[in-house]
């Protein structure tokens, strides 16, 4: 029985000694994922390993992020990636710095694009800028819709017009459905400030008192979150027109809506 445990012990060990053989035989092919020789011989500000950009747009962008390095100072570098990367050997090859931008485009995570800033960078673009930048651009419906090629572009337009302006606390434009959520909150400021407006006694046309009670609530919805988003982005005047029409269409309907259904409940009398 001893010696019948005792082989069975060695086939186990064998078999264990085979299979990790055969994983440290595979080891090599893993060190693609952290793979320096992945890096071009010659220096270029795009290493676009996941054909994210054509030919073409690889050239003209590549231009342009030379030219804008040479104008400011400011340098901006891309890296696409799927399966396989350079890994941190693109600091060294680039030469990355405190005035340094890497874009990396890797479309296995929910959001494709991460930004590794430099810290004098960051000091014109904080943190909150970056967050807004990665969730407009980097979205799966926006890749799904656009492309990552615009997913890539834009962010770096986006970038380039922060860093010329000497800075920015939000990423410029205001993409339509970020405008509909700002209209949606200037409506419902303008209900809120239209129900708090609403007469409370004989001969009042309009009750102030509630109205300035109300206002930090009507007062957030439409200035905070209807216009401050609006202003702060752009600087077309059709979007904030809307806002104000639909705060003040909303408090007009809001403030009259005593008077509209006062007919119909004398009539059911």
């Amino acid at each position: 029985m001893q010696k019948h445990n005792f082989v069975k012990r060695l086939l186990v060990s064998i078999a264990a000694f085979f299979l990790a053989a055969s994983v440290w035989a595979q080891a090599p092919a893993a060190q693609a994922f952290d793979n320096p020789e992945l890096l071009p011989q010659i220096q270029t500000p795009i290493i676009d390993l996941a054909k994210s950009l054509t030919d073409v747009q690889e050239q003209a962008l590549a231009q342009d992020i030379q030219s804008f390095e040479a104008e400011t100072g400011w340098k901006l570098r891309v890296l696409t990636q799927y399966d396989q990367t350079p890994g941190r050997a693109v600091k060294n090859y680039w030469g990355l710095d405190d005035k340094s931008v890497l874009l990396v485009a890797d479309s296995r995570g929910g959001n494709i694009l991460n930004f590794s800033v430099g810290d004098d960078i960051y000091k014109l673009l904080p943190r909150t800028f970056w967050i807004e930048l990665q969730t407009r651009y980097g979205n799966l419906y926006f890749v799904r819709e656009e492309g990552e090629d615009q997913s890539i572009i834009q962010s770096l337009n986006s970038i380039k017009t922060c860093l010329l302006k000497g800075g920015c606390n939000v990423v410029p434009g205001l993409p339509r459905e970020q405008w509909i959520l700002t209209l949606v909150t200037s409506i419902v400021g303008g209900v809120v400030f239209g129900f708090a407006a609403q007469p409370r006694k004989p001969g009042q046309a309009i009750a102030w008192q509630w109205a300035l009670i109300f206002s930090p609530l009507w007062g957030i919805l439409f200035i905070a979150f209807g216009i401050g988003p609006v202003v702060t982005r752009t600087s077309e005047w059709l979007p904030l027109f809307r806002n104000v029409a639909g705060f003040m269409i909303g408090a007009l309907v809001a403030y009259l809506s005593p008077m509209l259904a006062s007919p119909s409940e004398s009539s059911s009398r």
